[in-house]
């Protein structure tokens, strides 16, 4: 083990988080690259690029869940999370170079089809940051001890990822696209598969749970479906949804409004009815399953910004050409991620300190969804926009960094790698309703003033679901530091 990490030293800290900031990294170029290109380049529509996108959360469903099940339980290569972070960082960087290529290898295959040759490989490309996503966040938890500690690891985390994501998207700005693509190619193959060579993760996780009450069982089906019941209207949606718009079909109206209901009825279950209702076995998954539901708001408002702001922008601000468009998207982009590289060890982590870290996420939501309202009502000048969208990465500072700490404490330390991909289902399962519910919406609305409606109507409620979580913090602090390793 290198002194550095028996000290936790802030070089430590830097060096733990660069396999994170690869997928991070990969994230960007995505999210910068991927709707400008399918729009300008290939002549996709709206619904179209929302479709290549759902690709990616397909991939998170059944990549981190299946991962994290994995990893908990395997080691090999030096490592219980080594493996995947190598092979998704590999297999990304190959599909990043895939990206602009898209024509070319639906020339080679000698059809015209550009929309099947993009959900394949933007499918390929989820996957891989999807193998490596959730081991690159569990071996955060794995190396460090509860409390303090493990909240600076994934607050460094997002200050090291959020500064090369602002790195990305000006290289987007200033020299376009395709060169952010070919060097986030070589710089996720570099910082994915060296840094674990130099981490040493512990062979046996010890359970430290905090909640004293938690049985010791092994994992059944049943206890993963109940343990995401907040999330059980998205996943009925995402997979109608998707089945739909594979064979041709248009959902129903009726049907739509029953995932809804299914989604208000099962997250008004945890918030509303007593712990003592759901019996020893399931009462423990409470505070998860309570963290599941606000997150997943976050993100449907997160993802519908991501994926659909190219067309607020082309309708919004007159006279762009395809190229000005992009750089106005990237730009945006720069200034939210900035604002999220620079807060969470410079801001939050002392504020969490302070108040906790449920308030100080808490806070931040709201000023994000006064952030969207004011993009919605203001956002028709391109400073205005770039003022809002720094706003706006309050929320994101917060997002990317406090709710990992907050949920890692929540749950069976032995188990880390199931339930961070169980918990990463409360991101992949909006992002798909985003991609194919919003997408259809966004794309039949003459203002697409209503991505931004969206986006702070789904802030707004996460806030109200953070304000009845309770923080863990003050638990765990009285409970002592586990060393290093456990």
């Amino acid at each position: 083990m290198l002194n550095i990490q028996k000290r936790l030293a802030p070089s430590f800290y830097a060096l733990l988080s660069l396999p994170s900031t690869a997928m991070g990294f990969a994230l960007s170029v995505q999210i910068s690259a991927l709707s400008w290109i399918l729009s300008t380049k290939y002549g996709l529509a709206i619904h179209e690029i929302g479709l290549v996108w759902a690709a990616g959360p397909i991939a998170g469903i059944f990549g981190q869940v299946i991962i994290g099940l994995i990893s908990d339980n395997v080691w090999f290569w030096g490592g219980r999370r080594r493996p995947f972070i190598l092979v998704g960082g590999t297999l990304a960087a190959l599909m990043l170079l895939a990206l602009p290529n898209i024509g070319v290898i639906s020339s080679a295959l000698g059809r015209d089809a550009i929309l099947g040759v993009a959900i394949t490989i933007a499918l390929t490309l989820d996957l891989a940051i999807n193998i490596s996503f959730n081991p690159t966040r569990s071996i955060i938890a794995d190396v460090t001890p509860p409390g303090d500690e493990r909240t600076k690891g994934y607050t460094w985390m997002q200050t090291i990822s959020g500064t090369f994501g602002v790195a990305a998207y000006a290289i987007g700005a200033i020299w376009g696209n395709y060169a952010l693509i070919y060097f986030g190619a070589v710089l996720v193959l570099l910082i994915s598969v060296i840094p674990p060579f130099f981490i040493e993760e512990p062979q046996i996780l010890q359970s430290e749970n905090t909640d004293a009450d938690t049985p010791q069982q092994k994992t059944s089906l049943v206890q993963i479906l109940m343990a995401i019941s907040p999330l059980w209207g998205y996943l009925t949606y995402a997979i109608s949804g998707m089945v739909c718009r594979l064979m041709g079909w248009t959902m129903n109206s009726f049907w739509a409004g029953l995932c809804m209901g299914l989604t208000v009825a099962s997250i008004l279950l945890i918030f509303i009815m007593k712990r003592s209702a759901f019996g020893v076995r399931f009462a423990p998954l409470i505070p998860f399953q309570k963290i599941l539901a606000a997150h997943s708001f976050t993100w449907l408002g997160i993802q519908t910004m991501f994926v659909y702001m190219f067309a607020y922008v082309q309708q919004k601000i007159e006279g762009l050409s395809d190229n000005q468009m992009g750089q106005v998207v990237s730009i945006s982009f720069l200034l939210f991620n900035a604002i999220a590289a620079i807060l969470p060890a410079t801001v939050l982590q002392p504020l969490a300190l302070k108040i906790g870290r449920v308030k100080t996420h808490l806070l931040c939501l709201g000023i994000m969804a006064i952030g969207y309202t004011g993009i919605w009502l203001f956002g028709h000048s391109v400073n205005l926009i770039y003022l809002l969208m720094c706003v706006v990465g309050i929320g994101w500072a917060a997002t990317v960094s406090l709710p990992f700490a907050i949920m890692s404490q929540t749950i069976d330390q032995s188990r880390m790698g199931m339930f961070m991909g169980l918990f990463n289902l409360s991101v992949v399962l909006p992002q798909l309703v985003a991609s194919l519910g919003v997408g259809e919406a966004v794309s039949a609305a003459q203002d697409k003033g209503l991505i931004f409606i969206i986006c702070a109507i789904s802030l707004a409620i996460s806030a109200i679901l953070w304000l009845f979580i309770k923080d863990s913090q003050a638990e765990v602090d009285t409970k002592g530091v586990t060393p290093v390793g456990h």
